[in-house]
């Protein structure tokens, strides 16, 4: 596993923070969770309950282990400090400022363990006017802007489902670990590294961002129709829709071919995208007149023929029945020796020497207390004594 070796402590709770844990988990890495005595993580009591496990928790947590510490508690931030003279990495997605006022800033954590990775996902950054704002993924949707694009001209802005700001911070979170674990290997230093919710999503603007650079003008928000291209989106067929990406000239000529449009070719006022973009209506409704003539499954198989790319919009029963997705095992199984099997989903980055897999369930609240307290010294009578102080 290409983590092996690495101990992270695991100071995140609900999204961003344990994707980010997760991901070096999946590769390996010993991740310790660090949870509140008074329940644990807040997403252990969300979403869907089965067998007493919540399947959202589980699908942040698997291969992680589970230690309990009241960090309000003299002896619970003993605990901590411990454990943080062992590790690799320290990862928090706490305000700016929570970490020092535990005394736990960055000179602190290099007194512990010289040459430790510390790493901070935050809403808004470590500094900044908005630094001690608090943020979740909608407020981060809408701040950095990728709410005003997303949503058909004329409506209101949309969000996007899936709590895509925490992930994309998750995921920075990772790659900078990962990037500062290569350094440290090379120089013994260690690193700070910080990614915050905004800035991910602001980072992902794309083309969007680029044009109101060059010009100064907002982009329109254009639903399922793409911001630069036609035609392109969403088209009908004769028993319901299919996406159609024909993203420059040389595919347009391909889709040309494919529907048996060739004439299109001859009219001046489709010649190029810029001319189909400022007419996209009228190139949407000639592909949609052929499109209409037959079922989407014959437009799959001409349209990919021809090397257009091209697709279903598929529910979610679609998605994990997909031949591809199944192939590409991105649901997985994973069976909890005390909760029975869990679904969750599989992994995305694929290695071909050494693959991540499932090494650990996701813990029970602080089912790795024991044994993590003795690794660290603490005879069975003061871990016991921990447990009346409630400290663990």
């Amino acid at each position: 596993m290409q983590l092996q070796g690495v101990r992270v402590v695991d100071l995140t709770r609900i999204i961003s923070g344990p994707f980010c844990s997760m991901f070096l988990a999946d590769m390996g890495a010993e991740v310790i969770k660090i949870e509140d005595v008074a329940g644990g993580d807040p997403i252990r009591a969300q979403g869907e309950i089965v067998g007493g496990m919540g399947h959202y928790f589980a699908s942040y947590n698997r291969n992680k282990k589970s230690l309990t510490l009241n960090l309000r508690h003299a002896d619970g931030m003993a605990v901590l400090r411990k454990l943080i003279a062992t590790a690799d990495v320290v990862v928090d997605n706490y305000r700016p400022g929570v970490m020092p006022g535990m005394g736990l800033d960055r000179a602190a954590l290099e007194r512990l363990k010289p040459g430790i990775v510390s790493c901070h996902i935050t809403g808004f950054g470590l500094d900044g006017p908005y630094r001690d704002r608090p943020a979740f993924d909608f407020i981060a949707q809408a701040m950095s802007g990728f709410m005003s694009v997303n949503g058909e001209d004329g409506e209101p802005p949309m969000r996007a489902a899936p709590p895509i700001t925490d992930l994309v911070a998750g995921a920075y979170a990772a790659m900078g670990v990962c990037a500062a674990l290569v350094r440290r290997a090379r120089t013994g230093l260690g690193e700070e590294v910080s990614t915050s919710l905004t800035d991910g999503m602001v980072s992902m603007l794309s083309f969007l961002a680029t044009n109101f650079f060059a010009t100064g003008r907002l982009p329109a928000r254009t639903g399922n129709d793409h911001a630069l291209v036609a035609p392109y989106g969403l088209f009908d067929a004769s028993d319901g829709q299919v996406a159609i990406a024909p993203s420059n000239d040389q595919v347009y000529d391909k889709l040309l071919d494919a529907l048996d449009l060739g004439e299109l070719r001859d009219h001046p006022e489709f010649a190029t995208n810029r001319d189909r973009f400022a007419r996209r209506e009228a190139i949407n409704e000639r592909i949609n007149a052929k499109t209409r003539e037959r079922p989407i499954a014959h437009w799959l198989a001409v349209l990919n023929e021809a090397g257009v790319p091209c697709g279903r919009v598929l529910d979610l029963r679609e998605v994990f029945d997909d031949p591809q997705i199944r192939h590409q095992r991105m649901r997985i199984t994973i069976d909890h020796p005390r909760h029975g099997p869990i679904d969750v989903l599989g992994f995305p980055i694929k290695f071909a020497d050494e693959p991540c897999r499932i090494h650990r369930p996701p813990p029970d609240l602080g089912a790795d207390a024991d044994a993590l307290l003795a690794e660290l010294g603490y005879a069975p009578e003061a871990i016991a004594a921990l447990r009346r102080e409630r400290a663990v």
